[in-house]
């Protein structure tokens, strides 16, 4: 009788392997870019100078558009879902 042996190798801790997985990283690139087009969106639509724009503006576009790029890759329909 012939045995095989078995090599065990000790995994990844569960955080390293979902920081690091593909869709992790797509749905970082998303957010990012979800972010600059959330800023561009409030600049271009409020016609405000650069001047007078508060940083409290900027950061709610730059919120509003991550949750947009979040949404996009994590929704139910981008998961083929729905």
């Amino acid at each position: 009788m012939e045995f095989k042996q078995l090599n065990i190798e000790p995994e990844e801790s569960w955080i390293k392997r979902k920081l690091w997985s593909q869709h992790a990283k797509k749905t970082l690139v998303y957010i990012a870019l979800g972010a600059v087009a959330g800023v561009l969106f409030f600049y271009f639509t409020e016609g405000k100078e650069l001047a007078e724009i508060t940083s409290g503006e900027i950061i709610k576009g730059m919120l509003f558009g991550g949750f947009l790029g979040f949404f996009i890759t994590n929704s139910p329909c981008a998961r083929n879902k729905c």
